[in-house]
């Protein structure tokens, strides 16, 4: 990886050298994260259920078709040995590392991870890795080591507190060489793979000062984009890029249940802008593994509005994230600690996501973090319509959403006529929306 940073440099010198820059000026102008993902959609990677084999290189042959889909980020979920003592289930919890540095033999071997990385690079695709820092399994060889790992008041390890994880045992963060060995695991897949970044579970059980020691260190070896599975604005302080958008969520399944409104997410929106730094990322999302397997499939908790909340997610700000499976109407919860393939025979979903993509990618206004507008919401007088604009530069896109199951009447304060981008049809009034029904429109690019 220092290799190819130093060739790196060479050619930006010898660039500089014939366009009669500065050294100094090439450099600036290398473009790093967060501004690398700017228009970017993320994709979470089961590999255990993304099809019978359950392999690597079972789900690489996907690649292909997640490239017509746009996505821009592939999120693997671990892919490490999972533990056996105390294991829950036939298969155990992928969050329940054995060995930080090795595949799961079930998923395949460490050259076909490097296949599938390389593959995803050669499609422009980067890849992060799911890391799981807070805990390791109870026969990962660390539970051998003294001080590694926390400990009861007779010395026995002990699962994180205030959780029924009794499969895995909780690190010991105040020893400093534990700290070291997991940077240097961390480093390792940057090195050997080629990662592009990590999500980090649960990250807001790891001390601060270790993810910012860790960035550190990483950004030796590469750039990379780094996701937390946290909802507090302090996970930016240096070292996270973006951070899960939990509290919107919540409230969007409030919504789908009749529990709130679209005032509801406005409120909770603009205090949430106010809470972040303009530079940070947030995930949006309808789904991902926690969510459908233990609260429910998209069509359980928002029906027949799945759609809509997806094009909410997607354009109202921050990153969005596909999970695996929901392009193909993923309608079962998938078993967490046994074998439970998706089914790929209908890919219904598939252009309708592509398209929402497309969208992303090709509005300026909808960019990530400080790249894109922020919301600027629009009054529909009607508390189950929501109805927002983002604007950047010459590029504005409104969007207006019936969120409810009823058909609406809606009077929209300042709206001119637009190009809606599903029908291709110009808009120019809106005075009632039949159930889920979504425009999402551009004025000018």
């Amino acid at each position: 990886m220092k290799k190819a940073i130093n060739l790196t440099l060479i050619l930006i010198i010898v660039l500089s050298a014939c366009t009669g820059q500065t050294e100094a000026e090439a450099v600036s102008e290398v473009i790093n994260y967060p501004e690398k993902a700017k228009d970017n959609v993320i994709y979470e990677v089961n590999i255990r259920q993304y099809t019978p084999e359950g392999t690597i290189n079972a789900f690489a042959e996907h690649l292909p078709r997640l490239k017509d889909l746009g996505v821009d980020i592939l999120w693997i979920m671990p892919v490490q040995p999972i533990g056996e003592k105390n294991r829950k289930g036939r298969l155990g919890s992928y969050y329940s590392i054995k060995d930080y540095t090795a595949i799961n033999p079930d998923y395949g071997t460490m050259e076909d991870f490097k296949t599938m990385v390389e593959s995803a690079h050669n499609l422009g695709i980067k890849v992060i890795l799911d890391w799981v820092a807070n805990h390791t399994a109870f026969d990962h060889p660390w539970t051998e080591i003294a001080g590694y790992h926390t400990t009861d008041s007779l010395g026995n390890i002990t699962w994180p507190e205030g959780t029924d994880w009794t499969d895995v045992a909780d690190l010991n963060y105040e020893n400093m060489d534990m700290q070291n060995e997991m940077i240097d695991a961390l480093r390792f897949w940057v090195r050997e793979a080629d990662l592009d970044g990590y999500r980090c579970d649960v990250a807001g059980f790891v001390p601060m000062e270790f993810w910012q020691r860790a960035k550190d260190s990483l950004d030796v070896d590469k750039d990379l984009f780094m996701l937390a599975e946290w909802d507090e604005p302090e996970m930016h302080n240096d070292a996270f890029h973006m951070t899960y958008g939990w509290g919107l969520h919540h409230y969007m399944n409030g919504v789908a249940k009749g529990e709130k409104n679209a005032d509801s997410l406005i409120a909770f929106i603009n205090k949430d802008l106010v809470r972040y730094p303009s530079d940070a990322i947030r995930m949006n999302f309808t789904t991902n593994h926690d969510e459908n397997s233990w609260n429910g499939t998209v069509f359980e908790r928002f029906g027949e509005g799945h759609k809509a909340f997806a094009v909410f997610a997607f354009t109202v700000q921050g990153m969005p994230l596909i999970y695996s499976g929901q392009e193909a109407g993923l309608d079962k919860r998938l078993v967490f600690f046994d074998k439970d393939s998706i089914d790929w025979s209908d890919i219904k979903y598939q252009d309708f996501y592509a398209k929402l993509v497309e969208i992303k990618h090709s509005n300026p206004a909808l960019y990530n973090g400080e790249f894109g507008g922020q919301p600027q919401f629009i009054s529909t007088d009607n508390p189950m319509v929501i109805a927002y604009r983002r604007v950047i530069g010459e590029n504005e896109v409104i969007t207006v959403i019936n969120l409810s199951g009823e058909s609406q009447n809606v009077s929209l304060d300042g709206v001119d006529e637009f190009q809606d981008f599903f029908s291709g049809e110009t808009i120019s009034s809106i005075s009632e929306m039949t159930p889920y029904q979504f425009y999402v429109g551009s004025k000018g690019q």
